[in-house]
């Protein structure tokens, strides 16, 4: 019997925590990324950002734009551009649903999450999200800090 190749990759790559403070998030999806050699060995070493970058519906593909990923350096001839546009792997029909939620709702889709799964592949978290206003920032603020002083009263009682 051949064995069956185990991963213990599952681990978060990179993190766009800003996101969720600055959109709410109305819906998510998981992701595949369309990535050169060279770009999974950076990633391995967990050297990238999202932070910057934004997802764009253009021609029926979905892109993510403006991330970086660090130049790996023992592939110097076969090295990739640090922030290329990199195609995500999506079905059809969530492109669709993509398109319309950017088009008629006016959302926004937002990277979230790098991460590798199970099986070692290279996963992007999106999510639909709309603008918050200035208002809606501070009293998201004002709850988490609600909840964390609550949490430290219920800890010490």
């Amino acid at each position: 019997m051949a064995q069956q190749k185990t991963f213990d990759n599952n681990k978060m790559i990179t993190e766009n925590r800003r996101a969720r403070y600055d959109y709410a998030i109305q819906d998510t999806l998981e992701c595949g990324v369309m990535l050169m050699g060279s770009e999974v060995k950076s990633l391995r070493t967990a050297a990238a950002h999202i932070t910057e970058a934004y997802v764009d519906v253009e021609d029926g593909e979905l892109w993510l734009i403006n991330s970086y990923i660090a130049l790996y350096p023992q592939a110097r001839d076969f090295g990739h551009e640090e922030r290329r546009r990199r195609k995500l792997l999506v079905s059809k029909r969530e492109i669709a649903k993509l398109w319309q939620a950017k088009g008629r709702q006016a959302m926004t889709i937002v990277p979230l999450k790098m991460y590798f799964n199970d099986k070692g592949r290279v996963k992007l978290l999106i999510g639909t999200a709309k603008g918050k206003k200035q208002a809606d920032k501070r009293e998201t603020s004002k709850n988490r800090d609600w909840s964390r002083q609550k949490q430290r009263l219920l800890k010490n009682s």
